[in-house]
Order: C-alpha cells, then structure tokens, then sequence
C-alpha cells in the first residue's frame, strides 16, 4: 500500500499523519506481511485488512483516552497478549509520550515485536511470559481478543493501578458491567463494523 492510501484511510477514520508516523504505519504493514507469510502472526493477509482490523481498530482507543479525558501522557501502559503488537504499538506510534510495556508469551511474536521496533525506530519494552507470571504494575493496562472476560479481567485488574480496557467486539453481557463495573465505550469507524470497548477506573489519576 502506498504512503497516500496509508494516509487517506486513517484520514477517512479521523486520524492524521504527519510524513514520519506514516512511514513508521507503513514499515509496520510491510513487515506484518512478510514474517505472516512464513510465522501465521496474524489472520488478515492484504494491506487493507491490516489497516482496518488491526492499526485503525488500536487507534480507537485514542477516541477512547479524549473522550473518557484519560491521562496517558508519560504513563506506563500494558499490552497484555499483544500478539503482533495491537492495540500498543499502533498507540504508541500514533500517540508517542507513554512507556510501552507488549506482554505476550509466544516466542516467535516476541521476536517480532523486538525486530520491529529495531526497524520503524520505536521503543518499547517486550516482556516475553505469561501475563500471570508478569508482577509489575502499570498506569494503564490494555487487552484485545483474550478469552472469555470474567477470566481475564480479575488478572488485567491485578496488573493495573489505574485503568483497564478491553476491546472486546459487538456483543456485551450486562453482567459485565452490573457485577464486575465495567462501562461501554461504543466505537463506530469507517470500515469496521461497530463494536464495544470495555472500561474500568480502578482509582483517581495520580497526575
């Protein structure tokens, strides 16, 4: 995809790019797509989809963070089962000022979020265990397609001191918010179907 269809569809979405996020956004797709022909890191395989599905549908969280007036410059923030890198590495290229800390276990994923971050000229941290096995603590804790939600969120709350989200698609149960005190951020973007964020304020922020 080239640098302006990279631009226009996250124009489209409401996110602009100034030249240097948009050839880090542009690295990022390019590698994605090679390691995923050989390391099946990801399920979308053309360069729309991985626009899409993955580095639009992270950013949602930036509609999330102004909205909800979430303090995340400076913070340490989590990515917990990061996968290929979303939703934090999308965030971190898109917002900047935070320490990024991408949780995840399989080896060969690892090694592609330490590979990337050599290549774009980002940093963040690679913390390559089990999220149970992690005993560090950070300002804001983030999750996208982890399993079933009442498992999760006590281990995703155990690791945060501040908040939690979840992307956790289009359908919610009331239970979630009615016996865990979780809350709803609904996301409606170009091209991607709507779906919920679940959130979760676990104490005051401390700036």
């Amino acid at each position: 995809m080239k640098t302006a269809h990279l631009e226009e569809a996250f124009r489209r979405a409401g996110f602009e790019l100034d030249e240097e996020r948009a050839e880090k956004f542009g690295l990022y797709l390019d590698l994605l797509q090679k390691w995923n022909k050989k390391h099946n890191l990801i399920a979308s395989s053309t360069a729309e989809e991985i626009v899409n599905r993955h580095f639009l549908d992270s950013l949602s969280l930036v509609k999330c963070f102004r909205d909800l007036r979430v303090e995340w410059r400076g913070g340490r923030v989590a990515d917990v089962g990061s996968g290929a890198g979303f939703p934090g590495c999308p965030l971190k290229i898109y917002l900047r000022e935070f320490k990024l800390f991408l949780i995840e276990s399989s080896h060969k994923r690892c090694a592609f979020l330490q590979h990337l971050k050599v290549v774009i000229g980002e940093d963040w941290e690679v913390i390559c265990r089990r999220a149970e096995e992690v005993e560090d603590s950070f300002d804001i804790v983030l999750a996208r397609a982890l399993g079933k939600f009442e498992d999760i969120a006590p281990l995703l709350e155990k690791l945060s001191t501040g908040y939690v989200f979840v992307m956790k698609g289009k359908e919610i149960e009331d239970k979630w918010i009615r016996e865990l005190g979780y809350s709803p951020f609904e996301i409606s973007l170009p091209g991607i179907p709507r779906y919920f964020i679940l959130y979760k304020r676990l104490s005051p922020p401390s700036r």
